[in-house]
C-alpha cells in the first residue's frame, strides 16, 4: 500500500501524477533491494521514469519561481493548497483544537517521510548525481507565472522549515503557523480574483499579475481615502461595516484606491473578487463558495452603470440586500461609477411623472440601487493648483529633473489635450516624460 493511499485529510494529493510516479520508483527501488523486481531496474525502465520524475519537478516548480531544494518546495507546494478540514479551520486564525489534529499528525508522518527520502542511494542505483542539483537549485527565471515574490519566498522559506522539522510536532506547528499569516489554497495565497462561468457553474479564478498601488501613492482625496480607510478597517476587524461606492469624475482615482486597500489590508485576510455586469447572475454562486470562508471578501465592480434598458440593475438589488437569506459578514461589496445615482436619470423622466398615476415610484426604482451602498465616497477632479501639485510630486516621486515652472508649462499644456484636469492626466503625463529619457 503506498504511502498516497493512506493518507486521510489530505487525500486529494493521492491524484498528483508526479508525486504517484515518484513514489513508484522509489517503491520498485525498495523491491529492487529485495531482488524481487530486478526487471523493471536492469531494463532501465526506472532510469526514464525517475529522468521522467525529475523533468517534471523542475518544470513545475520552476514556473512557480521556486528554488533551494525543488523536491521539498514540490512537496510544499501540495501541503499549502490542499483544503480539507484541517486546512481551513487554521486559515488565518491558526491552531485549532480537537480530534482533526490527531488526524493531520497521521497525514504529516507520511509526507515527513517524504521530505526525508534518501535519495543518494537510489540515484546510486541509478548511476546518477541529479539529486545535489534539485536540491540546491538556483532558478534562473526569478519570476514567477503564479505567486507574487513575497508568497514564493515564504513557500520556499517554509520549505526549508519542514525539511529541517526534528520531529511531527514542529513539523505541525510550521503549517499551521503559514496557514494562519498566508492561509490555504488559492484564496489564500492570491489577492485578487475574477470570475470564470464554466458548464458547472461560476469558477474563481486568481488573478497572478497584480498593479502594486498603494494608498500613498494617490496624490491628494485625504478626506476620500480616510472614509474608505475606515469602512474597510472595521470590516477586516470584524466589526459592523457598509457596501461602499465610489463616484466622481474620470481618472480621479476611484479604482487606484481600491487597488491600495487590497495591498493594505491583505495580510489581515481581505481578499477581492471583480465582477462585471454580465456576470451578476453568478454572484449567488460566487457568495455560496465564500460565505463559509475565513478571509473578507470584497465583490468589487469597477465603472459601475447602467443605461435605461439595461435590466441587471434588479438582479444586483436583490443579491446586495433584499432575499431572504442572511448577508455574509465576510462580504461586502464595493463600486466604482462616474454615475451617483448609477442609473442613466434623464429631464424626461420628470416629465413623464405628469402620465404616471404614481410618479415617485419611477424615481425610487432608479434610487433604490445606489441606496444600498451605505458608504458613498465622493472624487471630484482637481482644480488647477491641485492639479499641478500632483505633477510636482509625481514628477519627485519618479525623478523627473526639469525647472518647475517648466514642468507645470507642459503639464498644462498635457491636459488640454489630454482629459482635461485629473491625477490620470498627471501620471500620463509624468510617464511620457520618463518615455523621452
Amino acid at each position: 500500500m503506498t504511502k498516497r493511499e493512506q493518507l486521510v485529510l489530505y487525500r486529494s494529493v493521492e491524484k498528483d501524477k508526479l508525486l504517484a510516479k515518484m513514489e513508484s520508483v522509489m517503491l520498485q527501488y525498495d523491491e529492487y533491494n529485495k531482488e524481487d523486481d530486478w526487471i523493471y531496474w536492469e531494463t532501465n525502465t526506472a532510469l526514464g521514469d525517475y529522468c521522467s520524475c525529475i523533468y517534471e519537478l523542475i518544470e513545475r516548480t520552476a514556473g512557480y519561481g521556486f528554488y533551494g531544494n525543488l523536491w521539498h518546495a514540490y512537496l510544499t507546494h501540495l501541503l499549502v493548497n490542499d483544503e480539507n478540514v484541517f486546512s481551513r479551520a487554521c486559515e488565518i486564525r491558526g491552531a485549532v483544537e480537537g480530534s482533526v489534529n490527531g488526524l493531520a499528525e497521521h497525514d504529516f508522518e507520511l509526507f515527513k517521510q517524504w521530505y526525508d527520502y534518501d535519495f543518494a542511494a537510489l540515484e546510486d542505483a541509478l548511476g546518477l548525481q541529479l539529486y545535489p542539483v534539485i536540491s540546491n537549485y538556483q532558478n534562473a527565471n526569478e519570476e514567477s507565472r503564479v505567486f507574487n515574490h513575497r508568497i514564493r519566498d515564504r513557500i520556499c522559506e517554509l520549505s526549508r522549515k519542514l525539511g529541517a522539522a526534528s520531529d511531527i510536532r514542529e513539523f505541525k506547528g510550521y503549517i499551521e503557523s503559514f496557514y494562519k499569516d498566508f492561509g490555504v489554497g488559492k484564496l489564500g495565497l492570491h489577492k485578487a480574483f475574477r470570475i470564470a462561468h464554466t458548464e458547472e457553474g461560476a469558477e474563481i479564478v486568481p488573478i497572478t499579475n497584480i498593479t502594486h498601488v498603494h494608498l500613498d501613492d494617490l496624490v491628494g482625496y485625504e478626506i476620500a481615502k480616510e472614509k474608505l480607510i475606515a469602512n474597510t478597517e472595521a470590516f477586516v476587524q470584524g466589526r459592523r461595516a457598509n457596501n461602499c461606492l465610489l463616484f466622481g469624475d474620470a481618472g480621479t482615482g476611484k479604482s487606484s484606491s481600491i487597488k491600495g486597500i487590497l495591498n493594505q489590508y491583505y495580510e489581515q485576510g481581505l481578499r477581492i473578487i471583480e465582477v462585471y455586469k454580465h456576470q451578476f447572475r453568478d454572484l449567488n454562486d460566487v457568495i455560496s463558495q465564500i460565505k463559509n470562508r475565513n478571509y473578507r471578501f470584497i465583490i468589487y465592480m469597477d465603472d459601475l452603470s447602467f443605461e435605461e434598458f439595461e435590466t441587471e440593475y434588479k438582479y444586483l438589488k436583490a443579491v446586495i440586500e433584499g432575499g431572504l437569506e442572511k448577508k455574509p459578514e465576510n462580504i461586502l461589496i464595493y463600486a466604482t461609477s462616474n454615475r451617483r445615482h448609477l442609473i442613466k436619470e434623464e429631464f424626461s423622466d420628470k416629465e413623464g411623472r405628469r402620465d404616471l398615476l404614481h410618479a415617485s415610484d419611477t424615481v425610487q426604482e432608479k434610487l433604490s440601487l445606489v441606496s444600498r451602498f451605505g458608504v458613498q465616497i465622493f472624487f471630484c477632479a482637481p482644480d488647477k493648483k491641485e492639479y499641478q501639485n500632483i505633477v510636482k510630486v509625481l514628477a519627485e516621486r519618479h525623478g523627473v529633473s526639469m525647472p518647475e515652472e517648466e514642468l507645470l508649462l507642459e503639464a498644462n499644456r498635457w491636459e488640454l489635450s489630454h482629459g482635461g484636469l485629473s491625477g490620470r492626466s498627471a501620471q500620463q503625463f509624468i510617464d511620457f516624460l520618463l518615455g523621452q529619457r
